[in-house]
């Protein structure tokens, strides 16, 4: 079946590792050309040397205001232009609220919230000419709040939110705009917690493992590889009626409306 993302090109977020990596290879390998931004520039150098067609990397910290204008700068000088962004950057603390500082909350919303942003502000007049798409990879605390993800609950809704926001502008400028929730993905970031998790209970990590799916209400962890599909489908022609749409990729975990 053909989804038009040959030759196409997108530009990536956080894409050294874990669902970011998983996106990259992805698109590779479904013809898109890749502009592939995060702080490590080794990584990023491994995953475009393996990704199937041009990649190209920009190492920065999103949380600089000017980084996302200077990378958008950068896919137009390496292609000419973008047909894909994908918000996928950021990493917020978890802990008991009372106990989050100031610089933790400041910088939860500067890598992920405003990143998001302004990424979407700077690649907007690009994705018009070429009737492009923006994914923003998000999460299901946006959704359902939790007393231990309280900076990361905030971030994301109001990037849900922001969604359905730009969305609602693309309808007049023909750019489509979508996201996505993952729930809990096998990444460093999951395993952190499930590592936490056997230490604290003294119980061997595929117990935790066990113990923290059941806790969720999963039949188990989702792959990184599933987030990509995902993207695959909101990026394409398969997914040309859908803006604003937000979808759950958490294995059954969200259970409001």
């Amino acid at each position: 079946m053909e989804i038009n993302l040959k030759n196409k090109v997108a530009v990536i977020t956080g894409a050294s590792r874990g669902i970011g990596k998983a996106i990259a290879n992805r698109l590779g390998a479904e013809g898109m050309r890749l502009v592939l931004a995060a702080r490590t520039v080794e990584q990023l150098k491994e995953i475009a040397r393996t990704c199937a067609t041009e990649s190209h990397v920009f190492p920065a910290d999103l949380r600089l205001e000017e980084s996302p204008r200077k990378l958008i700068a950068f896919a137009i000088e390496k292609f000419g232009g973008i047909d894909l962004l994908v918000n996928n950057a950021g990493a917020t603390k978890r802990g008991d609220f009372l106990l989050l500082s100031e610089a933790d909350w400041h910088d939860g919303f500067a890598l992920k919230f405003f990143s998001t942003v302004r990424c979407s502000r700077a690649a907007w007049p690009f994705l018009m000419k070429s009737k492009g798409a923006i994914v923003n990879i998000v999460g299901i605390g946006g959704r359902t709040g939790n007393a231990e993800f309280a900076i990361g609950g905030a971030v994301n809704a109001a990037i849900l939110n922001l969604t359905k926001v730009l969305a609602d502008r693309g309808v007049i400028d023909g750019v489509r705009v979508n996201a996505i929730n993952p729930g809990p993905i096998t990444t460093e970031r999951l395993q952190t917690r499930i590592n936490t998790i056997a230490a604290e209970r003294n119980i061997a990590m595929e117990q935790a493992a066990v113990e923290m799916a059941k806790k969720l209400g999963v039949a188990r962890f989702g792959d990184p590889s599933e987030i990509a599909s995902a993207v695959v489908f909101l990026a394409s022609s398969l997914s040309s009626y859908c803006q604003g749409s937000i979808l759950d990729v958490d294995g059954g975990q969200t259970r409001t409306l």
